[in-house]
């Protein structure tokens, strides 16, 4: 129970957002296993608890990929009416496309997403977004050690694409933050360079500013 006179952080909407999030993702698996998707948002959205997040934010965490994977505009409005603005807009901060198809080509996309990154100064979605890529380079690199250069198949960006996507969020989250999870974004990121240097050693950390063609 609470302490008297305070409030508990997580109420009853993180409960439904929780339910929320589980059913709109339920047939989704990560990319090329099978564990169930819902596993990834519920670890970003204890990395933000963790690092100081919010109900909204923590409830953002557990829906930011709902409009870009599972129904767009229909989607992004009920997300709106169920869970209120603040939160749809910290979503559609974190996503890389509307939902619709075709979705544009990868390249455009994480190019785009990047510019938009360097443009926002809004803490909440920073915070969402450190978070997301923070888990996801945690397994990249777990997943690298495990599969070798053989992983890089999975990603429409291939190796070049993926490290370059990973190096530009990393430092433009150094940049700006946050700084907790943007510093540890950055740790992992350089272990995975390392990594794959020592593994590939025709490749070598490129310049951020100029992802492959």
């Amino acid at each position: 129970m609470p302490a008297p006179g305070k409030m508990p952080k997580l109420t009853s909407r993180f409960e439904e957002a929780l339910a929320y999030a589980a059913r709109a993702h339920w047939k989704q698996e990560r990319k090329a296993t099978d564990v169930p998707y819902v596993a990834h948002l519920l670890a970003v959205a204890s990395l933000v608890l963790e690092h100081g997040g919010g109900e909204d934010e923590a409830i953002a965490a557990l829906l930011h990929d709902v409009v870009e994977d599972q129904g767009g505009a229909l989607r992004r409005e009920d997300v709106r009416l169920r869970f209120g603005p603040e939160v749809e807009r910290i979503v559609v901060a974190c996503s890389d496309s509307d939902g619709g198809e075709p979705r544009p080509p990868w390249e455009q996309r994480k190019r785009a997403y990047v510019a938009h990154l360097a443009l926002s100064e809004d803490p909440k979605a920073r915070l969402v977004t450190a978070c997301d890529k923070l888990h996801n380079a945690r397994a990249v690199l777990t997943d690298y050690e495990l599969h070798g250069p053989q992983l890089w198949t999975r990603f429409n960006g291939g190796r070049e694409g993926t490290l370059w996507y990973y190096r530009a969020l990393a430092d433009e989250l150094a940049r700006g933050g946050p700084a907790g999870p943007a510093a540890e974004l950055g740790r992992i990121v350089s272990a995975l360079e390392e990594r794959v240097h020592a593994a590939e050693p025709d490749w070598k950390p490129g310049d951020p500013a100029k992802p492959p063609r």
